[in-house]
């Protein structure tokens, strides 16, 4: 592009900056300036669904997009009961296709335009571009062209007159068949795009025309955006071919087999596919990189949704990290009919950007926090509208509204918890700015973010400052770029994709090698749930070795989980507080895949992280066999036999096993964060169980020496192997009923009476147990355990229904075997662990009324 002739330059710059804007170019200086009074550009619009395109701003900021044709506007919305949704599902496929290819065509338009006054010029005195270097740069351009000109015209009556007999299949079949031109535009990327980089930057006489602003304020040269305009898109013919190919598995998809359309539509998927494979090396890096106006290619490296604190208050926001700097953005509320695009919130060069060292939880600012009990109140409340719509799913009439109103419930309900369930500190910081916080959920996720970001600082990096054109076009360009598309809740998961295990996942982690040196070691379990991970249990430190050899068995529960992540973590002293500092040494995962770990064996495996290998089995047992309860054949133990029978042959009213773990845990547990919550070591449990069933003589001592975390895994077993729930499986209906009473009074008196009903050594021994909760959760601003997650620990333990209660519920699905009675099973421990002190003479003294049968 050298000097130009007025006119044909008037008509290229009117085309780059008038391109659908709807009547834009008369706009004045004044008109074209944003609320904050800085000048406005189009933009490339990012669309999901759609190729980027040239738009301008409509009055309210938003794009304005070309509009398809008329009929061919398709609202995806919900389909109507009885409507199937096959052959209706395709034509919608197709009709979006067709609106895109529309704008597609018009995008190729947007290339050749300039191509015929640059060529009218080549042949006079002054050209801008020789004949060869416009041959190189729009190169194809005009066969790529009429290939979908030809195709839009031949494809878009078909959709127009619909039916189920009409067949797009040979369309689809030829366009493929003609990728050769796209092979040889392919070839040619490169050099036209760097062709046109040079004829810009090497005229001299260039510079005059950027004294022609019409929208601009920053300091860039016109040249420089507008080759970055031509730029982006001369690259849309490589980004249509991978778009047709996921066109066509939609498509295949919603065509049945014994249609004429299914074997021409999977002949032009397998050829699309081939080529993409043999220029999968060429297109891959451009797919995830935008060019800025200097010709530079920016990657994106890593994107994710994570939770900020701004002024206290917790955000959402979509984070990119590129490979100069780190963006973070928040997606904009769009219009109806109008394509999402994301704000920009703030961005750092990495080139200034550090961690800041303190990451404890302690020294986070005031931050909107929500108790405890209302996450997990959160949890129950999903659950519970999975079932709904699994039941609404099953019903004969199903009405998909009413599906679609539960999933929007759902939708609010768990990003609510994904909101304010992180709680794990990463702050980085702006060396010429302010500190920025995030909270995340997992360590393995901050320590990802972190590795990622000094990854790209070892490289030579130079600061860079965006001007507002150049932040507005790359935040623009997110949308396409982005990896993450949806936030991880079950509403945005398809029918099909497995909802994950619920159940108990046994894992034995044997040992650890590829240390380069001595160090004290663990390692760190954590599963996926309601979107995000959670650390669930520790291994014990080994100390000093370069081969630590745990072998500690945990058992894990599952709520809808799909993926088991180890870290290992060096625990060392830090001479200049004396705090203990862990690092993480190495981290990795493993998918869940029911198959494999569903087996009554153990599955060995082995996860290799940063030279480091751990080895590890498990083997996973589903929740409704961890409901059977089978009495133990040895009634001289205490496990698995009746607690009548254990403190009849004891003589005492509160069985022994009971009262020496409370006492243990009152003793020396009372202040260890998680207690009862986290996971004790298996086989530890396994060892203090034998040693009760057989009452051995140093029992006293083993309790001493044991982990608290695995003594009071030892007494929730106990309660969860009684042969019948310890408030008995005969008032399991009676207290569901008792706790849904609304009058205050009316609960009152069936809850004590209910109570009442239960035998002595039951009785005597839920009311030990009462207290004892009691005093741990007195102590809940050390061990983070109030009465609510207590009661989340210990209800469904204490109180399920019996086997014949489960087989008349006719419950089949995992998630709904969890979420069954699940809320009311913790509310009826929580109500008496709410109630003032209940003595047992009292209770067996007073007389209260209640008029329903027990």
């Amino acid at each position: 592009f050298k000097c130009i002739s007025h006119s044909s330059w008037n008509t290229i710059t009117w085309f780059y900056f008038n391109y659908n804007t709807d009547g834009c170019e008369g706009d004045t200086a004044e008109d074209r300036k944003s609320q904050d009074g800085s000048e406005t550009m189009p933009f490339i619009d990012e669309s999901p669904t759609m190729s980027p395109h040239l738009c301008a701003r409509g009055q309210d900021g938003e794009a304005v997009s070309p509009t398809p044709p008329e009929g061919l506007i398709v609202c995806v919305s919900v389909f109507q009961g009885g409507i199937e949704k096959g052959l209706e599902m395709k034509k919608l496929v197709l009709s979006g296709f067709l609106a895109s290819e529309e704008i597609y065509i018009n995008q190729l338009e947007a290339l050749l335009l300039p191509m015929k006054p640059l060529k009218a010029t080549a042949t006079t005195s002054k050209p801008v571009l020789t004949v060869e270097q416009i041959d190189t740069i729009f190169f194809m351009i005009q066969d790529i062209f009429e290939i979908h000109k030809e195709f839009y015209d031949a494809l878009s009556p078909n959709i127009q007159q619909w039916d189920e007999k009409v067949t797009v299949g040979h369309l689809f079949q030829k366009l493929a068949s003609q990728l050769g031109v796209y092979k040889a535009f392919v070839d040619n990327y490169k050099v036209a795009v760097e062709t046109a980089e040079k004829c810009s930057q090497a005229n001299s006489q260039f510079q005059k025309i950027s004294e022609v602003r019409y929208f601009m304020t920053y300091d860039d040269s016109i040249n420089n955006y507008l080759m970055f305009v031509f730029a982006a898109l001369l690259y849309k013919p490589i980004d249509r071919v991978t778009r047709s190919t996921l066109v066509l598995h939609d498509l295949l998809k919603h065509t049945p087999k014994d249609h004429p359309d299914f074997p021409l539509l999977q002949d032009a998927l397998r050829i699309s596919q081939n080529f993409l494979s043999s220029i999968n090396e060429e297109i891959d890096p451009r797919r995830t990189a935008v060019t800025t106006p200097k010709g530079e290619v920016r990657q994106l490296v890593k994107d994710g949704f994570l939770v900020e604190v701004s002024e206290g208050t917790r955000k959402l926001r979509h984070v990119f990290l590129f490979t100069d700097l780190l963006l973070c953005a928040k997606m904009k509320k769009a219009a109806v009919g109008r394509h999402q695009q994301y704000e920009c919130k703030w961005y750092i060069p990495l080139a200034d950007l550090s961690f800041q060292t303190l990451d404890d939880s302690d020294s986070l600012p005031h931050v909107q926090t929500l108790p405890e009990h209302e996450i997990e109140e959160m949890k129950i409340k999903i659950s519970s509208i999975k079932s709904e719509i699994q039941k609404e799913k099953k019903a004969q009439k199903a009405q998909s509204r009413n599906v679609d109103r539960l999933r929007k419930k759902m939708n609010e309900q768990e990003s609510c918890l994904l909101l304010h369930s992180p709680t794990i500190p990463f702050r980085i910081h702006n060396k010429h700015g302010k500190s920025y916080l995030f909270l995340l959920s997992s360590d393995y996720e901050r320590s990802e973010w972190r590795e990622s970001i000094q990854k790209l600082q070892k490289k030579d990096l130079q600061a860079c400052v965006l001007s507002s054109v150049e932040l507005q076009v790359l935040t623009g360009s997110c949308f396409k770029l982005r990896t993450v598309h949806n936030i991880p809740v079950t509403s945005n998961k398809d029918d099909d994709e497995s909802p994950g295990l619920y159940g108990f996942l046994h894992v034995i982690v044997h040992k650890a090698t590829g240390f380069k040196e001595s160090a004290n070691l663990y390692c760190t379990l954590e599963v996926d749930s309601f979107g995000y991970f959670v650390s669930k249990a520790k291994t014990r430190v080994f100390r000093d070795t370069t081969e630590p050899q745990w072998n500690e068995e945990f058992e894990i529960e599952l709520e809808g989980s799909q993926c088991l992540r180890i870290l290992c973590y060096k625990s060392k002293l830090n001479k200049d507080d004396n705090e203990i500092v862990d690092k993480i040494m190495g981290k990795g995962q493993v998918q869940l895949d029911p198959q494999t770990v569903q087996s009554k064996n153990w599955h060995m495996d082995v996860i290799e992280m940063n030279g480091i290998k751990v080895e590890f089995s498990m083997k996973f047992t589903s929740r409704d066999l961890s409901l059977k309860r089978t009495p133990s054949k040895k009634q001289s133990g205490v496990f698995g036999v009746k607690i009548s029978v254990v403190t009849k042959r004891e003589r005492s009213k509160v069985p022994y096993i009971v009262r020496q773990c409370i006492e243990e845990v009152e003793k020396r547990g009372i202040d260890e964060v998680g207690i009862y919550r986290i996971s004790g070591v298996a086989t530890d449990i396994q060892a203090l169980k034998a040693a009760f069933d057989a009452n051995t003589k140093d029992i006293l001592v083993m309790l001493s020496d044991m982990d608290i975390n695995a003594i009071a895994g030892t007494l929730k077993l106990y309660f969860r192997e009684l042969p019948e729930p310890l408030l008995t499986d005969r008032l399991y209906p009676a207290f569901m009923e008792g706790i849904a009473l609304s009058d205050p009074a009316a609960k009152e008196n069936c809850m004590m009476h209910l109570l009442r009903s239960l035998p002595d050594p039951n009785l005597i021994t839920f009311l030990t147990l009462l207290e004892h909760l009691k005093r741990v959760a007195e102590k809940e601003p050390v061990n983070k355990m109030s009465l609510h997650n207590l009661a989340t620990v210990f209800g469904p333990t204490l109180l399920r229904p019996s086997e014949s209660e489960s087989s008349k519920a006719h419950i089949t699905l995992a998630s709904d075997i969890w979420s069954h009675d699940v809320m009311a099973q913790v509310q009826v421990l929580l109500y008496y662990l709410q109630h003032p002190p209940i003595s047992f003479a009292e209770l067996k003294k007073n007389t209260l009324y209640f008029s329903t049968d027990v």
